[in-house]
């Protein structure tokens, strides 16, 4: 992430997570707040879950920042071991940016991909995640190797939910582009096309994932966004020239990378895809035992999704944590050493974490 010192300007959060395994911190990554005003869909969801309409009539839109509440509150229930836990989110009403740390599963571009067997280890991670996230109704628009993290047991945790949907229904009818540029579907560059499959979309950006995996590179590049647009709207998808890959790995790719949204593969067809499965060796568990029940938030749980600080707090909190490289939950610590008439707050002496990128 390189320096983080908070910033002058107004309206900050941060944002700590961690791993599901061993409850190992594992994520911190900056946000503004005045950005997310800005984006006034962000992140575009419906009301609560299990929310009544008042019986005068429905009740008024929520604001970009409420509507941020609500989707921590639900981030922050969601319990699987291949998506990272949202343990707790800072506010800071003088400062601007959210802050949190990651370590991803590899960069792209790179000369060390990963040989089929590890592939499919970190992709049927992926699977499972992706799994869930739909089955709560999430649709995550930023897959990539750099949103992948790996936990201290070796598997894949899906994290960085700054551009994600919540839907209602069967799946998300989207209309807006967001995302990192090389991910991007097709149908949502089309100028034609007035909305798209979430679901989709997703299916799409796991394809391109499973390709950096393999090949080290994204299947379409140019440093120029508008002709990688045209790339990703026009041109096959080819494999590298020296490509040595499973005639089966081959099958998923090109099904994954179908440009046509419609005939493109989906998540329950590739769960059972041979090269994913090793024809049958390795099946993923059913929805049913992947996946729990819906999770649903009160609006007392929205209201409390954020710890409000003041300004000096924050800025002790946060360099304390980037001096002692811990990301671990501050306000249990809090609760721990409360314990203990010593105890001031002031350090964060007993946790271990992680680099920051």
């Amino acid at each position: 992430m390189g320096h983080m010192s908070p910033s002058t300007s107004n309206d900050t959060g941060y944002l700590l997570s961690r791993s599901h395994s061993h409850c190992s911190p594992q994520a911190m990554k900056v946000l503004s707040k005045k950005r997310l005003m800005r984006q006034a869909g962000f992140p575009r969801r419906p009301p609560p879950r299990g929310a009544k309409l008042a019986p005068e009539g429905p009740p008024q839109p929520k604001g970009p920042l409420e509507r941020v509440y609500q989707e921590i509150a639900i981030l922050k229930k969601l319990d699987h071991p291949n998506v990272v836990k949202l343990v707790e989110v800072l506010d800071d009403p003088s400062e601007d940016h959210l802050y949190m740390g990651k370590s991803a599963v590899m960069e792209v571009p790179t000369d060390k991909p990963l040989d089929e067997d590890q592939a499919r280890f970190y992709f049927q991670d992926l699977l499972r995640g992706i799994e869930y996230l739909h089955y709560q109704k999430i649709i995550h628009r930023d897959i990539k190797p750099s949103n992948l993290l790996v936990g201290e047991d070796g598997h894949v945790k899906i994290a960085d939910f700054g551009v994600s949907n919540q839907f209602e229904g069967a799946d998300a009818l989207l209309t807006s582009t967001v995302g990192t540029p090389a991910f991007l579907a097709p149908e949502t560059l089309s100028e034609t096309r007035k909305n798209f499959s979430g679901k989709a979309l997703d299916v799409w950006a796991m394809g391109v994932t499973l390709y950096c995996f393999i090949f080290g590179v994204c299947p379409f590049m140019d440093e120029r966004i508008l002709s990688l647009h045209q790339k990703i709207k026009t041109q096959p998808v080819e494999l590298p020239e020296n490509a040595d890959i499973s005639d089966d790995l081959k099958d998923l790719l090109f099904k994954m990378l179908d440009k046509n949204p419609e005939t493109r593969i989906t998540v329950p067809q590739i769960k059972v895809h041979p090269w994913v499965t090793r024809h049958g060796a390795e099946p993923l568990p059913p929805e049913d035992d992947n996946c729990c029940s819906l999770i649903e938030v009160t609006e007392e749980e929205v209201e409390n999704s954020v710890k409000h600080i003041p300004s000096l707090a924050t800025v002790i909190l946060v360099r304390t944590m980037l001096r002692k490289r811990s990301f671990g939950n501050p306000f249990d610590w809090g609760r721990r050493e409360d314990r203990s008439p010593a105890a001031q707050g002031h350090t964060l002496s007993g946790f271990s974490g992680h680099r920051p990128f």
